[in-house]
């Protein structure tokens, strides 16, 4: 190694120390958009800067615009809490190059990647042959997914009476809370939503069946879409109920779990997931309650036959990867080629720490929300919108409007307090938590919401 780039070496190395040792992470502010372009002016010239001085930028000025999702008083969206473990492992991928396109080229990180992918399959009682691929994030699972939905519905309709070409008009049915990546990915794929009323904020079965009945064509509804835990308020719909219409209608059963479908590894909860070892396909986020790095969703095919029948790309160079013995290419089971082995720093925190230590971790999260809604309850100003069912929790400070709300939460990131943004409610502007961080303690809870008085 040179010197220069042994010295370049140390310089990041004894950041990212640093960066690691935080405790507790701090929360940082929104950016300064002018303040931004002012301090990276010229930076990008044609002959370079001095690594020291450009990493002291980035430490002093870009990471401190960057709100952390890893805080433990991170409570907006969906928080990430990454594992020690997993994080170092995810400079191993990255230093090393680990790509995970194909069988032949990473034999080694795909198959660590399936060990996860079948530890997981396992805990929602997907059968043995069950498989799939680690890909960027929950909108990149379910595009991938319902793609493969799309066309084995179109072989199987043409095959069935000639219906399903691609001028077919196809449906899939949803709910209203489905998640907006969902209704996205019937944009891209030339498919309409089938929508199902939802009885108290789930999609059922019986909801489901009805609006079949209902209507004039259902043979257009070739799939439907249940949540294993929405994002907003962490229901999770009647997976038994919806996969017994599945069956009975021919229908693909998709289920978006990439936010609570880490739930699968808590006991106290793992029988609201009851119907979702039906699916034929599934979502779950590692980056985010499985304590991941950005970006890892696992993807999961009841029958991966279907979905290499779809996602195969055809070309001359390609042809060497597909070959006889243990071949898996990760290429075949979404809309990708190229990809890193962004399943590897799971597998590793999760051989570190064993799987209990994640089961412990999620029903932190889970007893976090339980306790905050009792403590809600037990606040006269504060009313609690629906018992949390896994970790999000939904409430209103009463008399407050839209612009107080704003302004708290404002004014609580400004105070490094917390991170805690709106969100909407039958159209009414309420607060929200989200716990996922096992860091996160009820003392930091009670103090964001004293600020509420």
């Amino acid at each position: 190694m040179h010197k220069p780039d042994s010295e370049l070496v140390d310089l990041v190395f004894d950041y990212m120390r640093e960066r690691l040792q935080y405790d507790p992470v701090p929360l940082d502010h929104p950016g300064d958009g002018a303040h931004l372009r002012e301090v990276l002016a010229g930076l990008l010239n044609e002959h370079g800067n001095n690594p020291a001085d450009v990493l002291k930028l980035y430490d002093h000025e870009l990471s401190r615009a960057v709100i952390s999702a890893d805080s433990p008083r991170y409570l907006s969206f969906i928080p990430c809490a990454p594992t020690k473990a997993a994080l170092l492992f995810d400079m191993v991928v990255s230093c090393a190059s680990l790509q995970g396109i194909s069988w032949l080229e990473a034999a080694g990180a795909i198959a660590a990647e399936n060990q996860v992918l079948r530890l997981i399959a396992d805990r929602a009682g997907l059968p043995a042959a069950a498989g799939g691929v680690f890909v960027s994030g929950g909108s990149a699972g379910n595009l991938s997914a319902l793609v493969v939905a799309r066309d084995t519905a179109r072989r199987r309709l043409a095959q069935l009476n000639g219906f399903g070409g691609p001028e077919a008009r196809l449906r899939i049915a949803v709910a209203d809370q489905v998640h907006s990546s969902v209704k996205n990915t019937f944009n891209i794929i030339g498919v309409e939503a089938f929508p199902v009323p939802a009885v108290d904020r789930r999609l059922t079965g019986a909801a489901l069946r009805a609006a079949l009945a209902a209507d004039p064509h259902p043979e257009t509804v070739i799939a439907v879409v249940g949540t294993a835990g929405t994002t907003n308020e962490g229901i999770v719909d009647d997976l038994a109920g919806i996969a017994e219409v599945a069956r009975e209608h021919g229908l693909w059963f998709h289920v978006d779990g990439a936010y609570g479908g880490a739930g699968l590894f808590a006991p106290s909860v793992r029988e609201r997931y009851n119907g979702i070892e039906h699916a034929d396909s599934f979502v779950v986020d590692p980056h985010k309650w499985l304590f991941a790095p950005f970006d890892c969703a696992a993807l999961i095919y009841r029958d991966p036959r279907l979905a290499r029948a779809v996602h195969t790309q055809d070309a001359g160079y390609l042809d060497v990867l597909h070959t006889e013995g243990d071949e898996w290419n990760p290429t075949d089971y979404a809309y990708h080629l190229t990809r890193r082995a962004r399943g590897l720093p799971l597998w590793f925190s999760l051989a570190v720490h064993g799987v209990q230590a994640y089961t412990d971790a999620i029903e932190t999260g889970l007893r976090l929300a339980k306790d905050t809604a009792q403590l809600i309850r037990d606040t006269e100003h504060l009313e609690l919108l629906h018992d949390p069912q896994l970790s999000a929790v939904c409430f209103r400070r009463t008399g407050w409007t839209h612009d107080d709300y704003y302004r708290w939460s404002r004014q609580l990131l400004a105070d490094q307090v917390g991170f805690v943004t709106p969100t909407g409610w039958d159209g009414e502007t309420v607060a929200r938590f989200a716990f996922l961080h096992p860091g996160t303690t009820m003392e930091m809870v009670q103090e964001i919401l004293d600020t509420m008085r």
